[in-house]
């Protein structure tokens, strides 16, 4: 009667193999994340969780490195993922309802609560915790439509201020002061203030105009 030996230890090919299997590539709106099946399984309804399984019922392609594509502002996708990975919320400067609509989209539920509840908290805050912070912007005519079209994101038109007529070499050019402002946190105001160079503009046109 013969004993046969069976070695029970799996070849390093094999342990490289499955390590690999664990981790997911994602290309989100042309950045690449890169992930654990685990860490997009820990809401096992969302969309990222359905996408990793092998019956999945979602139709997504891939790219020439075998990331899943996704058609998402990689930005907000960022705090997503890391609240899957250790739960916990990082906005990191972004916007709560950006994030909040790609939680939406992922059907990350309990980040959908959490920010909502950011969100409502943020906005019930004192008016006192905000100021409204203004900038006087020194233009000519012909820049007057680019300028107030151009506008930052939360800054909105005030006032426009006749000045007087300049000469730019043959020409003659009516010039404006335009008045724009923003609501800020106190912190974030008072940076605007420190750093702005309108306060010496504002300062020029009273002067200018006798105010």
């Amino acid at each position: 009667m013969s004993t046969v030996f069976i070695n029970s230890r799996k070849s390093p090919n094999v342990l490289k193999k499955q390590g690999t299997d664990q981790w997911v590539k994602l290309n989100v709106g042309g950045t690449y994340f890169l992930t654990t099946k685990t860490t997009l399984s820990r809401d096992p309804n969302s969309f990222l969780s359905r996408l990793i399984q092998e019956d999945c019922d979602l139709i997504s392609d891939r790219d020439e490195t075998g990331a899943y594509l996704i058609d998402r502002d990689p930005k907000y996708f960022a705090p997503v993922l890391n609240y899957l990975r250790h739960g916990k919320l990082v906005l990191d400067g972004v916007s709560e309802e950006g994030v909040l609509e790609e939680a939406e989209f992922y059907n990350v539920t309990q980040l959908i609560a959490l920010l909502k509840e950011c969100i409502l908290h943020r906005d019930q805050r004192p008016q006192t915790d905000k100021k409204r912070v203004y900038r006087v912007l020194q233009c000519r005519e012909q820049e007057l439509t680019q300028m107030i079209s151009t506008l930052s994101d939360g800054w909105r038109f005030e006032q426009l201020i006749s000045m007087q007529y300049t000469n730019y070499g043959p020409f003659e050019n009516n010039e404006f002061l335009c008045v724009v402002s923003k609501e800020c946190g106190t912190t974030a105001g008072r940076e605007l203030e420190l750093n702005d160079r309108a306060k010496v503009l504002q300062q020029k046109g009273s002067r200018i105009l006798g105010i």
